[in-house]
């Protein structure tokens, strides 16, 4: 399914762009973040990952997770297991809700959703959020403790917590909402491409703010499937280095509240400029050689944007360290910004966080606009000769305006948003 968009930039600027995931012909107005909550391995709170980001903590340790017997390290959330869920929502109660749970209490985003709630209305506010495990973790301790016939115990609650709509259903039950709520399974562009879910349904006048974000948890699933495919690395990864080895498997939840900017309560300092989806359907689970979805879904955001190439200040890269994934985006971002702008991948710090990895990414990307500096790639020590795009292995001076964060996953799900401060 493919469409015509028109998108207009805070310039006036407007471009024609193809979308493959909506019908017909919009225009599309930037949305102010803002509010905003990040939770991943290095802590909770904007503030505790943005130090981490500028020391180069990685939050990257030998796995310990459940009963995983991997030699990988992983990226996993201390405290997670004693959040508990409100008595009223006790049957969504797994690892992933407690995970959302803990996002939403942090770094005052609740209070933003129910003042916005009391604003707009109940009905007003839509939740769109990508994962891509969600509560899996509780089907697997299920399947331990069938009984004899196989039945599993009758505290299992699918619906409320495998169901990959749990999500949004737990977000939207927890801030009592009734306005539209999607959640996008699109491997690891998931909490990506939800930005331009939101986007799309505000401007169609579906609802006038937008929940957004992305919540993945650990799982044996996830674990011993990325093992089995040869992709896990022993050591924290390594992005973009010339002895990398694959990925390092994390969790973590992203959540933005969108808006118009002319409608939002106080003036926010970042906003969203652009998004860009594409779909190059390669392979399942390789990336295209030459980065087409890639290099398609990064002009998409530009042109939706009307913003050249020349003005994005940082990429923040999908970067995931696995050598074809880093190769392929480095090509893509080659022949859409060449080498002149710096860039760098954070899962070095934060981990592959999977279906939440397109929002914490964001949400990374946008703390490094609003304290104007450059992130540096973290555990990277010889970047690999063969990429050519400029990796950041060391701090240097800069504060963007302007910056990109990349998404990319299994199947060909690419998604590129463009992230600016304020005029």
């Amino acid at each position: 399914m493919r469409c015509s968009i028109e998108i207009r930039s805070p310039q006036g600027l407007s471009a024609n762009i193809q979308d493959t995931a909506f019908h017909g012909s919009i225009a599309v107005q930037p949305l102010a973040l803002t509010a905003s909550s990040l939770v991943t391995c290095l802590g909770a709170g904007r503030a505790a990952n943005a130090t981490a980001l500028r020391t180069r903590r990685t939050g990257l340790a030998p796995c310990t997770f459940e009963t995983v017997t991997l030699d990988t390290c992983v990226g996993e959330v201390r405290g997670v297991d004693e959040v508990r869920a409100p008595d009223r929502l006790r049957n969504f109660d797994c690892r992933n809700n407690r995970m959302a749970q803990l996002g939403l209490e942090t770094d005052g985003f609740s209070n933003a959703v129910i003042a916005a709630r009391d604003r707009y209305g109940r009905e007003r506010i839509g939740v769109f959020l990508g994962t891509s495990t969600s509560g899996i973790l509780e089907t697997e301790i299920g399947y331990r403790k069938r009984d004899a016939e196989g039945r599993l115990p009758p505290d299992f609650h699918y619906r409320e917590t495998h169901n990959t709509f749990s999500l949004a259903d737990y977000v939207r039950h927890a801030f009592e909402l009734s306005g539209p709520a999607v959640v996008v399974s699109a491997a690891c562009a998931s909490s990506a491409k939800v930005f331009g879910s939101a986007a799309r349904a505000i401007a169609v006048g579906l609802c006038d703010a937008a929940l957004v974000g992305g919540v993945d948890s650990l799982c044996l699933t996830a674990l011993y499937g990325f093992h089995s495919l040869g992709l896990l690395s022993p050591h924290p990864c390594r992005p973009f280095d010339a002895a990398r080895d694959g990925i390092s498997i994390s969790e973590g939840a992203g959540f933005v509240l969108l808006e118009k900017p002319q409608h939002s309560a106080s003036p926010a300092r970042v906003h969203l400029l652009g998004v860009g989806e594409s779909s190059d359907a390669h392979h399942m689970s390789s990336p295209h050689p030459e980065g087409a979805g890639a290099r398609m879904a990064m002009q998409h955001a530009l042109a939706a944007a009307g913003i050249t190439a020349e003005r994005v200040d940082y990429i923040n890269l999908h970067g995931t360290a696995s050598r074809s994934n880093d190769s392929s985006e480095d090509t893509a971002v080659m022949a859409v910004f060449g080498a002149a702008t710096p860039c760098s991948s954070t899962k070095g710090l934060t981990g592959h966080a999977l279906g939440a990895a397109g929002a914490i990414e964001a949400i990374i990307t946008a703390i490094a606009l609003e304290d104007g500096f450059l992130p540096v790639g973290a555990n990277t020590q010889a970047r690999d000769p063969a990429l050519h795009s400029d990796y950041l292995v060391e701090p240097r001076a800069g504060a963007p305006r302007i910056a990109m964060s990349n998404s990319f996953g299994f199947g060909g799900a690419n998604c590129a948003l463009l992230l600016g401060l304020a005029a």
